[in-house]
């Protein structure tokens, strides 16, 4: 099956091959050096380190949803085998094209089983504080590793 690419999305490719052959010519001008991190440019709708990062961090739950045009990713119940009486379920969206800490948005359920139930339980702030930081670094990590090569 062959999946065709927003018009938007081929759009912006094309332009970005372009590009670099408008800068060809013009005698002595020096050319302008590619931004390797640049996150504008990319095949999905959103910033490609966030997505990757969010995807890597979350590796070891299921997942339900990914849609990286709208930058949702929705897991599955996951319940750690340490802590086999409670379970978590998340939902991240990517919400900008620019990596930044407001354009991650994680929210997070957790159930507990109660007599057999699983009944609605509080989740910390700081779990979901501390899972949108270890997502950020992991992201800005691999920005990182791309701009050295």
């Amino acid at each position: 099956m062959v999946r065709r690419l927003p018009a938007s999305v081929s759009a912006g490719l094309l332009l970005a091959a372009l590009l670099p052959l408008a800068a060809c010519g013009g005698g002595a001008k020096e050319r302008p050096k590619a931004d390797l991190a640049a996150s504008k440019v990319t095949t999905i709708g959103v910033n490609s380190y966030l997505w990757r990062a969010t995807l890597d961090t979350l590796s070891f739950m299921p997942m339900v949803q990914t849609d990286s045009n709208g930058g949702v990713i929705v897991t599955d119940w996951y319940a750690n085998p340490n802590s086999p009486n409670e379970r978590m379920k998340l939902t991240v969206s990517i919400l900008d094209q620019d990596l930044r800490a407001d354009a991650l948005r994680v929210a997070a359920s957790r159930q507990v089983n109660q007599g057999g139930q699983w009944v609605d339980a509080p989740v910390q702030a700081a779990t979901v504080q501390k899972l949108e930081e270890v997502i950020l670094t992991k992201a800005r990590d691999l920005r990182r590793m791309a701009i050295m090569g």
